[in-house]
Formats: C-alpha cells, structure tokens, sequence
C-alpha cells in the first residue's frame, strides 16, 4: 500500500517517498595509532577504537571508509570535517563541534552526544540508530535520505534546515525546533512521543498519524489563531 502524506507540499493522495539507506561495506581496516587529529588530516581505512579523541582538532579532516568504535568526543573540533562510507558506533561526548561537516553514506549507531553543533552540515544516505541526542544543532542543515532509527532525541533544533525523505522510526522526539524549516517527504509517523517548541506551521511536507495530529490539535488552533472553548 502506498504511504500516503498528511497535507503539506506533497499534497493529500501523494505517495511519500521513502528515504535511501547507506548500504555500508568497509574493508579490512587498520588500527589507528596514538597520534591526535590534525587539522585537514587524510585518514582512509582506519579503525579508531576506544581513542580519547576529547580536545583534538581534526577541523576539515577526511575519513573514508573508517570504523570509530567507542570513542570519545568532548569537545572534539570537526568543523568542514568529511565522513564518507564510514560507521561510528558508541561515540560519546559533549560539545563535540561538527559545524558544516559532510556525512555521506554513514551509519551512526548508540551515539550518546550532548550539544553537538552540527549547524550548517550536510548529511546524505545516514542512519542514525539508537543512543541518545541532546541539544542537537542542526539549524540550517541539509538532510537528504536520512533514518533516525530508535533514538531519543531530546531539544533537537532544526531551524532554517531542509529535510528531504527523512524518516522518524521508533524515535522519541522531545521539544523540536522547526523554526522556518522546509520538510519534504518527512514521515513522523514512527515517533512514540511527539513535541514540538516552535514551527509547528513548518509541518507542510511530513506525514503524521491520525493520533499525532490529535495531540497537535491545540498547537495548530494556536498557530492559526484558532480559539477553542
């Protein structure tokens, strides 16, 4: 059956389509040695595991066909950084700084990340799946053909940022910032628990499940002045 959308620009009796997942293959890798990042670093086929990468500066720096394993990313610069067909599992950290950073045909799986500015990154066939995302900065952020799969994403901001063919799955999605955001084929459906902040009205584009549109009924009323008594 086909996926219908609620609304919006994809209109009433339009199929939504559904977002391209990476289909990720590494090769053998080598492991990374004890060496920090460096600013605009090349690494290909490495495996990062369980490194303190806390601090570091790999603004600009290029990882193709990388694993990063557990690893831990406080404070971490990756701003214009690269990720190409590469995975990262159980990364965690605070302030991590991927400001305009490219992830292209990645899968992210049990990250467990606070803060991370992501403003102005471009983020293409990637899967995030599991862990736990606070304050999340995706303000103007380009997001095509991406899977939020199981997380939790807690104040995510979305400002300004255009979201094509991403999909929500058993997500819970708390206090999202739509603020002048443009969705196209966005299905929310599979979030368990729906809150919006701001930009309610930026809903033009997703489909939403007849139990969500209930639960935004007075966010709605309110945006469009809408008194109900």
């Amino acid at each position: 059956m086909a996926r219908r959308a609620v609304g919006g620009r994809s209109g009433v009796g339009t199929a939504v389509r559904a977002a391209r997942r990476p289909e990720l293959r590494l090769p053998p890798l080598e492991a990374y040695g004890s060496g920090g990042l460096e600013p605009d670093g090349d690494y290909d086929g490495l495996e990062f595991r369980e490194a303190d990468l806390s601090g570091q500066d790999g603004a600009g720096a290029r990882f193709m066909d990388c694993a990063l394993t557990g690893c831990a990313l406080d404070e971490t610069r990756l701003p214009h950084a690269r990720f190409l067909d590469s995975r990262l599992t159980g990364i965690r950290g605070v302030g991590t700084d991927l400001a305009e950073a490219t992830l292209r045909d990645v899968e992210v799986v049990g990250a467990r990340l606070g803060g991370t500015q992501a403003h102005g990154a471009v983020l293409e066939r990637v899967v995030i799946r599991g862990g736990k995302l606070d304050c999340l900065n995706l303000r103007t952020a380009r997001l095509k053909d991406v899977v939020f799969d199981g997380c939790v994403l807690i104040e995510p901001d979305f400002g300004g940022a255009r979201l094509e063919r991403v999909e929500f799955v058993d997500c819970e999605l708390k206090a999202v910032d739509l603020h002048a955001a443009t969705l196209t084929d966005v299905d929310l459906r599979g979030v368990a628990s729906l809150e919006i902040a701001r930009g309610v009205d930026r809903l033009a584009g997703a489909v939403i499940s007849p139990g969500q549109l209930v639960e935004l009924a007075g966010a709605l009323a309110a945006t469009l002045g809408v008194r109900v008594e």
